[in-house]
């Protein structure tokens, strides 16, 4: 309890200093939805970043020498999902790891019954509920904070799973409030889940991207992109979708979001 009430008052303390003006600068030039909020989201916004910043260790890899403009654009898009919540700052996460570009990832890939396929596969990103990192390649950092509204987020998609591994698991349900939101979550996130597997079998045109359909918590990952990104198409295409995640991230995207009027 000693260690919580000093957390909480050094985050406190950070979140009411000034951000640095040049913070402010990045945010405004690299994140086109930034200058979209209100004045009282963008000082949360700002105080948040201030935190991560101060908590989080950003380590630069394949050549990759880091600096403010990289570090506060993944910071503000990854805070954007904290706005309006109690928080703990991805307690899970301690470190942020950026690479140039895509990178080659040694793995162990299951083919079926007993064999196992190794090799090396391109990746633009990762995270694991044991890991402790995220792994980004910098510029799908920098054209998901600049194109807005095209439904990709490198960096929403591996912090939705920071906030799903929350739970001590990794079975795309994020810490919900009651034993009520757990139940209407699970109601709406296993029919939509199927819904998109049914559809994609039948060879039918989906809104929400294919890899939703790997496991409950890729779609998770892949539905907060939709959410912020396409958050209008979503509300109109899958409503009850739409409410839970308006729930869950008590905010509404569509008050900001560059989306054009009538996509998909």
């Amino acid at each position: 309890m000693v260690l919580d009430l000093f957390k909480s008052r050094r985050r406190a303390r950070l979140r009411g200093r000034p951000a640095p003006k040049a913070w402010r600068v990045i945010l405004e030039r690299n994140l086109p939805v930034f200058s979209r909020l209100g004045k009282e989201d963008q000082d949360e916004l700002l105080g948040h970043v201030m935190v991560f910043l101060a908590e989080k260790h950003f380590e630069g890899a394949g050549g990759l020498v880091l600096n403010d403009e990289i570090k506060v654009t993944i910071a503000g898009q990854a805070c954007l999902l904290l706005l309006h919540r109690e928080t703990d700052y991805y307690p899970d996460l301690t470190s942020i790891i950026v690479y140039p570009t895509g990178y080659i990832a040694d793995e162990e890939r299951h083919l079926g019954g007993g064999i196992w396929e190794e090799g090396g596969e391109h990746r633009l990103g990762h995270t694991g509920q044991r890991l402790g990192a995220i792994v980004l390649a910098g510029d799908a950092v920098r054209h998901g904070a600049a194109e807005p509204a095209d439904g990709t987020n490198l960096v929403l998609h591996e912090f939705a799973h920071q906030l799903d591994f929350e739970n001590r698991s990794s079975d795309g349900t994020p810490v919900l409030q009651s034993t009520g939101d757990y139940r209407a979550w699970a109601r709406v996130m296993s029919h939509e889940f199927e819904q998109l597997r049914d559809a994609l079998e039948a060879g039918d045109d989906t809104f929400l991207d294919d890899y939703g359909a790997t496991n409950p918590a890729e779609f998770f990952a892949v539905i907060t992109e939709a959410f912020f990104e396409r958050p209008r198409a979503l509300r109109r295409n899958h409503p009850a979708l739409f409410m839970q995640l308006q729930r869950f991230y008590q905010q509404d995207p569509t008050s900001y979001s560059l989306e054009p009027v009538g996509a998909y």
